[in-house]
Formats: structure tokens, sequence, C-alpha cells
């Protein structure tokens, strides 16, 4: 017999394009590990929501770094499952479920994305565990936060050893000073952002950075933040460089921003 799915309903609130930040970053830096695998790569969008179209654009972006890849949207309220059937076509297959994320086979990917902001954070490492351990040897798991129409987001990176980086993704010209990404921390930080804390620090920062990049703003808000993140290296350790910098993100690892007493 079939569990019952684990988890709650999330509100279901979604719009089209509104993970492209996350996406584009995910196909970028995992897209080696699914040319790598042997079998068409699977990747599941983890409580996609009211409507589908996260994870029809999942399957669409990831298939610029393979072809292969397969998409399964995961939803726990099957109403929602039913209501996305007629979007199913070759590589995207919509599946009733929740955290225990019901496939026969371990995916490559899983990304969770406005899913646990609706629980306690005591649930976080319980959930991370159980998802990473749903993954391929070399899979990843995607999990974090973003506004309803995308031009912010923060989203934490593990794989089945735990978790490795956090990144933070805007939209560079809506942007007033980088702390303002602190409202979508995903739920394993939001509650961290109080002094004493090491994300608290990162962000106090990097707006002192953004503020003494202000000469930079002349050139444009991307080189303002190009400028900032440069500086914000020489005391905090960015996983990544300028060609991610230029859209509007920085990655972090995750060790310098975990969470004290955690």
């Amino acid at each position: 017999m079939r569990q019952r799915p684990i988890g709650t309903a999330t509100r279901g609130t979604t719009n089209p394009n509104r993970l492209r930040r996350m996406d584009r970053w995910i196909a970028a830096v995992h897209g080696p590990a699914l040319r790598r695998c042997d079998d068409a790569p699977a990747a599941v969008d983890l409580g996609y929501g009211a409507a589908p179209w996260t994870a029809v654009e999942l399957l669409t972006r990831l298939r610029t770094a393979d072809p292969r890849t397969t998409v399964a949207g995961v939803e726990i309220d099957p109403a929602r499952v039913a209501a996305a059937r007629p979007y199913e076509r070759a590589g995207l297959t919509f599946v009733h479920g929740g955290f225990e994320v019901p496939l026969e086979t371990r995916p490559l990917l899983i990304r969770a994305a406005n899913v646990l902001r609706q629980y306690d954070e005591d649930r976080v490492a319980e959930v991370w565990a159980r998802l990473r351990s749903r993954l391929a040897p070399d899979g990843l798991l995607v999990e974090g936060t973003c506004d309803e129409i995308g031009r912010r987001h923060v989203w934490v990176a593990l794989g089945p050893e735990g978790p490795r980086t956090v990144t933070f993704a805007t939209r560079l010209g809506s942007l007033e000073r980088p702390s303002d990404l602190a409202e979508r921390l995903p739920k394993a930080l939001i509650h961290r952002n109080v002094p004493g804390e090491p994300v608290h620090a990162f962000l106090r920062d990097f707006d002192r950075a953004w503020a003494a990049a202000s000469p930079y703003a002349s050139l444009g808000a991307r080189q303002r933040w190009i400028a900032a993140v440069r500086a914000l290296s020489a005391d905090w350790p960015t996983t990544d460089g300028v060609r991610r910098w230029r859209q509007g993100e920085v990655t972090v690892a995750w060790e310098a921003l975990r969470p004290r007493h955690a």
C-alpha cells in the first residue's frame, strides 16, 4: 500500500516566470551533473502549486543543459495534480505526493521553492534530511523563497551530504540595498537575521560594500553589484565569480552563514 503523502498543502500561489532566477542558476551550476548521467536525468518540482507553470518552465530550462531531462511535478493536493495532468507531455508528468517524493528513480534534482515558508523552523532539518535521502548520489536539493514575481530570491543548495551554499539573486534595477533580500531568506535563515547571527553580519557587510560601491552606480546597477560583491569576497567565502555576479547573484558557502546553535 502506498503511504500517505508527507506534508501539508501550500497556499498554491504561483506566477509564470516566478522561478526563472533559480532555474537558470540550476541549469548553469548543476548542468554538468545532468550531462554526466547515463540515463535521462530526472528532476522534481516539489509543491508546484495551484498551476503547473513552474514545472513546465523547469523542463524547458533544464533541457538547455541536457535535452534528455525529465521533470515530475509533485503536489500534495490531488485536485492540483488533476488540474495539471492536461499539461503532461513527453518528459513532463504530475504526481500526487509530498516530501516522500514518490518516484521509482532517485532524481538528480529536487527543487522546493516557497514550500517550507509555512513550516516551523524546527521542521527544516527533518524535511531537508528526508529530501536529501531521496536524491541520486550526484543529486542536488534546492530549497528557497522568492517574491511573487521573482525579483528577489534566496535559496540553499544541498547535496546528499548536507547544505553546501546559499545564493542571493535579484533584479538589480529594483534593488535599493542588498539587505532588501532579507525578507526572502529561506526558513532556515529568516529568523536568524538578528545581531549575533552570521547571516545578519553578512547582510550588514553587503550593505556597506554596496554603499562603498556607489560611484559605480553611474555605470549601472550591474557594475555596482559586481564591485560590491568583489569587495565582500575579501571577507566572505563566495563560491562563484563575475559570470554569475553579472546575473545579479552571489553564492556563499553555507558554513559561513549557518545559524549558531542550530
